[in-house]
């Protein structure tokens, strides 16, 4: 099995370390060791397990669609620097790796990658396996993606325009029942996808949406006016009355894709910097302020919005609960006279 001259080098090394005192067959123990720990501690395997402990951090736990988009891009890295031991990644081998995607265009991706990576490379430090994130003196390599808006309609006359055409969708009657709903809730996308008839209490007209669910952490409730009670139902007529609300179309078990509202609106002609489906929030956001109806920080609570003031966020959590029910059915009952008073020439607010 072995050739006479490897076998001799294997003696003579044999002999070298029982010279320098030590066992060969201890060393041979401990090299397999470090091969194990080698292989357990390439970049894709640390970052595979600092995205299961993100997961799982209790109240500062990523969301699902967190979870989802950060596992993605970490996986962008794989063909590059995912099998190399993590002790042994430069800084140059990041940058070329995250420069790989920037080349594609793809310049908020690569700056999001770059900072994922620094966030595992930063929890192989905490778990002892690195002196140091590799990826610290990095900053300002990459090209700044401009800022950019979601695309969203503000005017009550072309808000109109939008919903007539919402009604008339003759895609799939999941999406379209899933587009007539944003508007009335206006919940950030990611919430509205991953809705489970079990966060709907139809009688109290209440959807809580649980932390582990939402950007800020907290539990979420969201009056529900009777318009989007009405949408609900003949969803759970299709879907119900467990699971996900809007489903995949491929599978039940998963929610809808987080493509599927935004091609929705391109299919009825509206472009990306028109209207999204986070800009169904924009849209709330602005003419609910300039009705001139409600106070400000009422609509701040109904968007879910963070208050930097913790004493002030813990007061105004329930502060303004009954004032957010009556607004959620007057902001349903608006809607639903744009798409045929709201003309150029008619105010309705």
């Amino acid at each position: 099995m072995v050739g006479l001259a490897d076998a001799r080098r294997k003696r003579d090394a044999a002999r070298e370390q029982l010279a320098d005192g030590q066992d060969p067959s201890i060393e041979k123990k401990r090299e397999k060791m470090r091969a194990r720990m080698d292989a357990a501690s390439t970049f894709t395997a640390v970052a595979a397990e600092f995205c299961e402990k993100r997961k799982r951090d209790g109240t500062k736990g990523w969301a699902p669609a967190t979870a989802t988009r950060s596992e993605y891009l970490l996986s962008l890295l794989r063909g590059s620097i995912g099998d190399m031991p993590i002790a042994d990644i430069l800084p140059t081998d990041v940058l070329a790796a995250v420069r790989r995607i920037e080349s594609k265009g793809q310049l908020e991706s690569a700056r999001r990658t770059l900072q994922l990576a620094g966030a595992v490379f930063r929890y192989a430090v905490a778990t002892a396996r690195i002196p140091s994130d590799p990826t610290r003196d990095l900053r300002g390599a990459l090209t700044t993606p401009a800022v950019t808006h979601y695309g969203a309609i503000l005017e009550p006359t072309r808000v109109g325009e939008l919903l007539r055409a919402i009604d008339g969708y003759d895609g799939q009657p999941l999406t379209k029942l899933a587009m007539q709903l944003a508007p009335h809730v206006f919940v950030r996308p990611g919430e509205l996808r991953h809705a489970e008839w079990g966060e709907f209490d139809f009688e109290n007209a209440l959807w809580m949406i649980p932390a582990s669910k939402t950007k800020m952490r907290k539990d979420h409730r969201v009056p529900l006016s009777h318009q989007a009670s009405t949408i609900l139902e003949e969803a759970k007529a299709l879907t119900g009355p467990s699971g996900n609300v809007f489903p995949s179309i491929r599978s039940r078990s998963r929610p809808m894709s987080d493509n599927t509202i935004n091609a929705g609106l391109r299919r009825l002609g509206y472009a990306s910097d028109e209207m999204t489906a986070h800009g169904f929030r924009a849209m709330a956001s602005t003419l609910l302020n300039e009705s001139g109806k409600w106070h400000p920080d009422a609509v701040e609570r109904a968007l879910a919005h963070g208050d930097s003031d913790k004493v002030r966020a813990a007061y105004h959590r329930g502060a303004h609960w009954n004032e957010r029910v009556e607004m959620a059915q007057w902001w349903s009952d608006y809607l639903d006279k744009l798409p045929e008073v709201a003309r150029p020439n008619n105010r309705v607010l």
